[in-house]
């Protein structure tokens, strides 16, 4: 798993004018591999109970989220396209991660995109 995250995903950062139209190349090979690492890191999560915890959630959420998906994130205009995105990525969590934080607070692994989805 290690190996695939740290080889095997690449997101393009290409300029917003570039993307902003949804036909042009750039934008779809953009869009089409931040849906493979979506999926790469429901897959990873998977693995959380098999696999020690601290590992599934720094492959996941550190590496993953944070080092990828998330920069596609904030870089996609606000709107529907944002909010489907981070509702996948928040599909993928496990419930159970979350099941002994207090109220108002979350992993410290989700501070970043946490900030994001309160904008």
């Amino acid at each position: 798993m290690k190996k695939s995250v740290e080889e095997d995903v690449f997101i393009p950062l290409y300029p917003k004018s570039t993307v902003e139209d949804k036909s042009s190349l750039r934008s779809k090979f953009q869009e089409r591999r931040f849906w493979s690492a979506v999926k790469l890191l429901s897959n990873v999560v998977l693995w959380d109970g098999i696999v020690q915890e601290d590992k599934v959630r720094d492959l996941g959420l550190s590496k993953l989220l944070n080092r990828y998906l998330l920069l596609n994130i904030l870089n996609t205009p606000l709107g529907p396209d944002n909010i489907e995105k981070c509702n996948k990525v928040v599909a993928c969590l496990p419930e159970r991660w979350f099941q002994n934080l207090k109220g108002g607070s979350t992993l410290p692994e989700l501070l970043n995109f946490s900030q994001h989805l309160l904008q």
